[in-house]
């Protein structure tokens, strides 16, 4: 089981999504599953970028930074390899960068109708 740090799931969200802005990810989406009745995560944090290339930078540089900001690394990490879903599994938190034909093949936010949804627009 990996190691608890003092930091919280919300510190963590604000460095991912920071990270995901950083490297121009589109429609940033967080879903807060707690209350939700799912024990798969408390939440999940979905974008999409519009090329492999893309996508496989954002899930490197949210790696890079949580790792760098948290001296955190992801329990498991899938898919970044053909990064067409790459998948950052940070127990609590877990990461879906998509390219953008696989996100609405699989539409992962329809799954959970009773979460709560935020969107994180970019700031100037």
């Amino acid at each position: 089981m990996p190691k608890l740090n003092e930091y919280t799931s919300d510190k963590l969200v604000e460095i991912i999504i920071n990270a995901m802005q950083d490297k121009k990810a589109e429609d940033i989406v967080s879903l807060d599953l707690r209350k939700t009745g799912s024990s798969v995560a408390d939440v999940f944090i979905i974008c999409h970028g519009n090329s492999t290339t893309q996508v496989d930078a954002i899930a490197s540089f949210v790696e890079d930074e949580t790792r760098k900001k948290l001296k955190e690394k992801p329990w498991k990490r899938e898919g970044i390899q053909n990064a067409q879903w790459a998948i950052l599994d940070y127990v609590n938190v877990v990461v879906h960068v998509f390219l953008n034909e696989t996100r609405e093949f699989y539409k992962l936010e329809e799954l959970w109708g009773d979460a709560i949804v935020i969107k994180h627009e970019y700031q100037l």
